[in-house]
């Protein structure tokens, strides 16, 4: 994992080097060596020998022959090379020093690689590879001391724009919140597209939509076809219920950018945006091709986008597929939490009321109150919400209350919350509808005005102006 890192740590900065180098001298001999080099024939120190001595004393070719050898991992043809330069630049050649580096944080040596980019510094304290490259290096030491590395440079090169590189710096330790103060401080028209881009993902990981979506846009009216660029202004748009905007972005992505490769998460933002804007066809279509993707690895991540498709099937009303895919959902999650189940119950109800059909209806109401019932056995802080839902289920179930299926959670209800001595606005509503329902049940179907009497007084205590509990204390008396 370390190798990788230092791998792309190295990488980093290898294209603005090697391209001035390359530019210095024979530019021809350059593209000569490498078509040798990716050929990879058997006698390459044959061919690579009137290279060496037709640039022996050119040191910026040499570096850029070993940069040729680094890019296809070749790093003890390349560390010759980077040797050759100093020989011919008498150890004054900060490229070949950033190679040598380069070399060591490949081979998983921050230490040298260190060591090397401060001899680049040495050599020319004007370089902005070498600071940036020692810092990147030191960043997972100390990610301020890498930024303080950085401020040297702001001393020899005002020029540069210090404030992105201790941006990308921090971008790339994971500290958003310093990485979006430090790009704040610099000139966006400055900044080169890889920060534009780190500067926007930083606002955006810190839910700064707007401020992302805004730094995007300004990168789109540099490079229209950046991937990193489009897909911000998409996913941030998408976050911001801008949907007509997002769904322009996310045609720009998909099919106007260059180089762009696709992740399931583009998949379902796709299917956001386009849930967003009603059309839920093609919104069930994105988070099915979501579920496709060879990156949908992680069986939590798989479990959020078939719940997204569950969403997308219930925002259509086709609730039986939203049933299915939501039960899978549950089946995928690994610990379903108290919300999760009452969801589950919750279609089942929206299911129930959408039917005409008198038993095609009890029976999604029925399997709702299963899983009430279950949510109850499952968590017990949930008891109490649970019953009151089922309360109001069988109320559904029985609408005149003759059966009294209500009775026994009403009853529970009234349990629970009449004790208690402080009660908050939702649990003095709950008591409410609990003592209506009784008094209803006792003076009405069971003809029973005592009981409801007594239920009357009880709810013109935490009620005093309640007309039903009045209308039966009068009638009672």
């Amino acid at each position: 994992m370390k190798t990788m890192k230092y791998l792309f740590i190295a990488a980093l900065m290898t294209g603005f080097g090697a391209t001035a180098m390359a530019q210095d001298g024979s530019k021809a001999d350059v593209d000569a060596v490498k078509k040798i080099i990716s050929s990879k024939p058997a006698d390459l120190d044959k061919q690579m020998k009137p290279f060496y001595k037709a640039n022996k004393k050119n040191a910026d070719n040499l570096v850029a022959f070993g940069r040729e050898f680094m890019n296809v991992k070749d790093t003890a043809n390349a560390k010759v090379y980077a040797d050759y330069a100093l020989q011919a630049s008498k150890n004054k050649c900060a490229g070949a020093f950033l190679l040598l580096g380069d070399i060591e944080a490949l081979g998983d040596n921050g230490g040298g690689a260190a060591a090397q980019y401060e001899q680049a510094i040495y050599v020319d304290p004007k370089n902005p590879d070498a600071y940036y490259k020692y810092a990147n290096v030191y960043r997972k030491i100390s990610p301020n001391g890498a930024v303080a590395k950085l401020e040297e440079l702001r001393a020899q090169r005002p020029d540069i724009s210090v404030d992105a590189l201790a941006g990308r710096i921090y971008y790339m330790s994971n500290e958003f919140d310093k990485a979006l103060a430090a790009y704040d401080k610099g000139d966006m028209s400055k900044m080169e597209e890889r920060d534009l881009s780190d500067y926007a993902m930083s606002a955006f990981f810190k839910g700064k939509n707007q401020k992302a979506l805004d730094i995007a846009k300004y990168g789109l009216t540099r490079a229209p076809r950046h991937a990193a660029f489009n897909r911000l202004a998409f996913f941030n748009s998408t976050d911001l219920k801008k949907y007509d905007d997002a769904l322009v972005y996310a045609d720009a992505l998909f099919n106007k950018s260059d180089s762009a490769k696709f992740s399931y998460y583009d998949y379902v933002y796709y299917g956001k945006a386009l849930s967003g804007a009603k059309q839920h066809e093609k919104a069930i279509e994105m988070f099915k091709k979501a579920l496709e993707q060879d990156d949908l690895d992680n069986k939590a991540k798989r479990a959020g986008v078939i719940k997204d498709l569950s969403t997308a099937y219930q925002e259509q009303e086709d609730f039986p597929n939203a049933i299915k895919h939501y039960q899978e959902y549950l089946n995928n999650v690994e610990k379903a939490s108290a919300n999760d189940i009452a969801a589950l119950a919750s279609l089942h109800m929206q299911h129930g009321s959408s039917l005409q059909d008198p038993e095609a209806k009890k029976a999604a109401f029925l399997k709702a109150d299963a899983v009430y019932n279950d949510l109850t056995n499952k968590f017990e802080n949930a008891a109490e919400y649970a019953t009151f839902m089922r309360a109001r289920l069988n109320t559904q179930l029985d609408p005149d209350s003759k059966q009294g299926l209500a009775k026994p959670y009403y009853e529970k209800l009234i349990d629970l919350i009449a004790p208690r001595a402080d009660k908050d606005a939702t649990e003095r509503a709950r008591l409410i509808e609990s003592y209506r329902y009784m008094i209803a049940y006792y003076f009405i179907v069971q003809d029973d005005k005592a009981t409801a009497k007594d239920y009357a007084q009880k709810l013109i205590e935490i009620d005093p102006e309640n007309e039903i509990a009045k209308q039966v204390l009068d009638a009672t008396k």
